[in-house]
């Protein structure tokens, strides 16, 4: 019976959830560092290139995206397919050898291809969700389903804080604040037994029972 409410819910408002404001648009930028030994240095680079960009492609929308489904797609998906996500990149700390490369490659990828190739795979992503600078987004893990979800909104309606849901995936809920009520919010909900992190803006919630967060 459990699972048939969670389920409900998350058809529910899904279906009522709307785009975020205009706004959020942080860069799409990471960093890998690769070492690689191939036949030649040439050859090395181009593997160690193409690794960067999986890597990269893979830590960056997986803060979006269903890493399930995203792992799926990236493997599935050749080279110069993913070549069409990155909008720009640049290459430190470069070193050769006859038949080994190793450099650190930063890569940003173009937000509208990104949503559009996650969009087009089916692959349950937020990337194009973007809030209003007033506002404060918020990932929290339910490993427990409805429970946890109780349990957070408990706090929030306690404090008198809108909690406006986005997304719902079966150990996932995207949500905003307000920006002004972040940091009461944060401290009430450490109060009653959750974790938290700050991800480059996005807060993280997740159960302390829970390593989901981690």
């Amino acid at each position: 019976m459990k699972s048939k409410i969670v389920r409900y819910m998350a058809a529910t408002m899904l279906c009522l959830a709307g785009g975020m404001p205009a706004g959020w648009a942080r860069q799409l930028t990471s960093t890998a560092s690769v070492n690689v030994t191939s036949d030649t240095a040439a050859t090395a680079k181009n593997m160690a290139i193409s690794e960067a960009r999986r890597q990269i492609v893979r830590d960056v929308l997986g803060q979006y995206a269903d890493t399930g489904q995203l792992d799926a797609l990236i493997q599935s998906t050749e080279d110069a397919d993913l070549t069409n996500l990155i909008a720009s990149s640049g290459i430190d700390n470069e070193q050769l050898s006859a038949t080994t490369y190793s450099a650190n490659i930063t890569m940003t990828l173009e937000r509208d291809a990104a949503r559009s190739w996650l969009d087009a795979a089916g692959v349950m992503n937020w990337l194009g969700d973007l809030s209003s600078t007033d506002m404060s987004v918020v990932v929290i893990a339910v490993p427990g389903g409805l429970a946890d979800w109780i349990a957070v909104s408990g706090v929030a309606r306690n404090m008198g804080v809108e909690l406006n849901t986005r997304r719902i995936m079966p150990r996932q809920i995207v949500a905003e604040i307000s920006a002004a009520s972040r940091a009461g919010f944060t401290a009430a909900m450490r109060d009653a037994g959750w974790r938290y992190s700050d991800d480059d803006g996005i807060l993280r919630l997740w159960p302390a029972s829970s390593q989901a967060g981690m």
